[in-house]
């Protein structure tokens, strides 16, 4: 059974493996990052260290296989004008190698979608890139849907 919970200090090196991982592999967010401005593992690092920081801000969700980290993602929180509350914004959901297809990343959304709601959250924005047809299924499949628009970023 998977279950859920925020990265603590002491998960901090299981989030940080992952999410290296991540930003190092997944071929959507390696054609994406030099628009991200991708400072590489310290700025991951750095980022961490923010979440642990400044919890109001957001956290990274880890999902765990008996005592085994196997999937993460990063949540950030926002303002929304149109619902007039807070929302999350969903960022680097990453299920380990060789563990994919197995439920780890429908039920870390699941759970997260439950957590969020408890926390008066009403909704979750994510992006995902436009040749990621399998990862825009599975966001579908949980009740996400296109807002027919383009995310776009301005490095400052």
């Amino acid at each position: 059974m998977i279950e859920c919970r925020r990265m603590t200090h002491e998960s901090l090196m299981e989030a940080l493996e992952m999410l290296s991982a991540f930003l190092s592999q997944d071929e959507y967010y390696l054609d994406s990052s030099r628009a991200y401005g991708d400072s590489g593992s310290m700025a991951l690092r750095d980022a961490l260290g923010l979440f642990l920081a400044r919890p109001e801000l957001g956290f990274v969700w880890l999902a765990y296989d008996g005592s085994e980290a196997v999937g993460v993602c990063v949540v950030c929180f926002a303002i929304s004008t149109s619902v007039g509350s807070v929302v999350a914004k969903l960022d680097d959901v990453f299920v380990k190698s060789g563990r994919q297809g197995q439920g780890i990343g429908g039920a870390l959304i699941e759970q997260l979608k439950r957590e969020l709601a408890q926390q008066g959250i009403r909704r979750i924005d994510t992006s995902v890139h436009f040749g990621n047809k399998d990862a825009r299924r599975f966001y579908q499949r949980h009740g996400f849907v296109s807002l027919n628009e383009e995310r776009l970023s301005c490095l400052l």
